[in-house]
C-alpha cells in the first residue's frame, strides 16, 4: 500500500533534478528605410504595404518619419528574414529606378 506523503516525510531521499535547456530568443535585426531626395512618398508606402504588410496608416507614419526625420525602422526581424527584406525591397526599388536605400543592423 502506497505511503501517505502527508503523514511521512521524505528524510534521507535524494531528488533528482533535470536541468532544462535555456531557449535563447534570436537577435533581431531592424530594417530601416532611409531618406532621399528622389524616391518618391507614394513609393516608399507602397513598398511597405506590399513587403512589410503595413496598413495604410502605419506605412504612412512610417514614410513621414523617414521624410523628417531621415529614417525610420519598418520591422523587426532574425538576421535572415531582414536581409531578405532589404535585398527584395532595393532589388524592386532598381527596376522602378528609385534610389531608396533600405538596410538592416541589430536591434
Amino acid at each position: 500500500m502506497p505511503e501517505d506523503p502527508k503523514t511521512k516525510p521524505n528524510h534521507g531521499e535524494e531528488t533528482d533534478v533535470k536541468e532544462r535547456p535555456k531557449v535563447e530568443q534570436p537577435r533581431l535585426y531592424k530594417v530601416i528605410f532611409h531618406n532621399d531626395d528622389y524616391t518618391t512618398m507614394e513609393f516608399v508606402m507602397e513598398a511597405l504595404r506590399q513587403f512589410f504588410k503595413k496598413s495604410e496608416s502605419e506605412a504612412f507614419h512610417i514614410m513621414i518619419t523617414v521624410h523628417k526625420k531621415g529614417s525610420a525602422v519598418a520591422a523587426r526581424y532574425t538576421r535572415d528574414v531582414a536581409e531578405t527584406k532589404v535585398q527584395d525591397v532595393m532589388e524592386h526599388a532598381r527596376e522602378a529606378g528609385m534610389p531608396l536605400l533600405v538596410t538592416c543592423e541589430p536591434d
